[in-house]
């Protein structure tokens, strides 16, 4: 008998936590994952930042093709690199949130989560002048909890429409075929000026120049996601 009771314990608890982690991606269609087609723009985005070596690497590149980009950065590493930050805001491109610790939401609590959001929120705010629109989740990972913590501080949940690169190394050269074959008015590009995986910004500033270079070619403007989806 106590087996049973602990057996039906476990299911419950276990049925919980899918539907608070795994259940809240049933919402995530009504996020965004793209912009409108009506006209030839494309959001560059970068996930994992601020690095203090390889983001303003990134910003040279970004600034010799005379493009505009929307960087999503981890809130502990903006408070580690402020400068950082400052230079990515006066260089004209868009700060936006990628959590305080990029931790994976499905193992954190309601409480945890509104930390989550309102701590990146108050220092991106602070270091950029003005407060982030735009959040992104770490792993593209929800919970139940996320989208009211959201609402509470202003953000819209923004995925991707094409990442070159994931949890899985990718040589540039596949990179940059995997974007420009699959670009479209309106994409959003995820991409990483940081660490997760494993020498992931190195691979991207191979891939830059001739990314950016494939896509304006093609007649494509590179936008940040706030200027995309007004």
């Amino acid at each position: 008998m106590r087996a049973m009771l602990l057996a039906r314990l476990a299911l419950g608890v276990a049925g919980a936590w899918v539907a608070y982690a795994w259940g809240a991606h049933l919402l995530t269609p009504a996020c965004v994952w793209r912009g409108p087609g009506t006209r030839r723009r494309i959001a560059l985005t970068f996930d994992d930042g601020p690095d203090r070596d390889f983001t303003p690497r990134v910003l040279e590149v970004l600034a010799k093709q005379h493009a505009r980009a929307s960087f999503f950065l981890v809130g502990e590493r903006a408070a580690r690199a402020p400068e950082t930050v400052r230079r990515i805001a006066g260089a004209g491109h868009e700060v936006a949130s990628h959590a305080w610790s990029h931790r994976s939401l499905w193992f954190r609590g309601p409480r945890a989560t509104e930390r989550e959001v309102a701590r990146a929120h108050e220092v991106l705010a602070e270091l950029a002048g003005r407060e982030p629109r735009h959040f992104r989740p770490p792993w593209g990972m929800v919970n139940a909890a996320l989208f009211g913590a959201l609402r509470r501080h202003g953000e819209r949940l923004v995925f991707w429409s094409i990442q070159p690169e994931g949890l899985r190394p990718v040589a540039a050269e596949r990179q940059v075929r995997h974007v420009v074959d699959r670009a479209q008015p309106g994409a959003i590009v995820n991409l990483h000026d940081a660490e997760g995986t494993p020498a992931a910004p190195e691979r991207l500033l191979a891939a830059l120049p001739s990314m950016l270079d494939g896509l304006t070619g093609a007649g494509y403007e590179l936008t940040t996601v706030a200027e995309l989806l007004d």
